[in-house]
């Protein structure tokens, strides 16, 4: 591999965005849309790309089988862990850890003032929670249930297409 295409793949890498790592990499700005999807082709650059993965999951100690395990965790995690025995919301840092680390989309909170307008407190008033059918999605995925494929290839009917017109032929019809 050339320097600059050692480059392209150590930029890819960052964004796995090909257009823009080859921008950055050094290519042309113009060509940069075609020539990083053809840097991808090359047989040298994608064994280079899929080592530094292997490189980097072994380094993270994150994989296909830690992925899974934290969609499961996270698709099992329990909204009444935010919230006391009375119904009121938690402050945030009693909730559970998995839900500190990303089931939260956002929340919305009020400040409690005194008489005077100083700050006195504060309290969560609204959670927002991230999308958990996604996370079933993407179990479905990894384990193949068919139900979440997004497109089901049919191969075979342009070959039986064609035997059967050719038998129509030899038939007469």
């Amino acid at each position: 591999m050339t320097p600059k295409q050692e480059q392209f793949v150590r930029e890819y890498l960052i964004d796995l965005n090909a257009t823009q790592a080859a921008i950055r990499a050094g290519y042309s700005e113009r060509t940069a849309h075609a020539q990083g999807p053809r840097l991808l082709e090359n047989v040298e650059i994608a064994a280079a790309i899929r080592a530094a993965k292997v490189e980097r999951s072994e380094e993270t100690k994150i994989d296909a089988a830690w992925v899974l395990n934290r969609l499961a965790i996270e698709a099992q995690a329990d909204m009444a862990d935010l919230y006391t025995e009375t119904g009121a919301i938690k402050p945030v840092h009693e909730w559970p850890l998995i839900w500190r680390q990303g089931l939260v989309a956002g929340i919305k909170h009020q400040e409690l003032r005194d008489s005077e307008g100083n700050r006195t407190g504060e309290f969560i008033v609204d959670i927002k929670v991230s999308d958990r059918i996604r996370r079933l999605e993407l179990i479905g995925k990894h384990i193949g249930v068919k139900a979440f494929e997004e497109q089901v290839n049919v191969t075979g009917l342009d070959a039986l297409a064609d035997r059967l017109a050719r038998a129509a032929k030899r038939t007469g019809d």
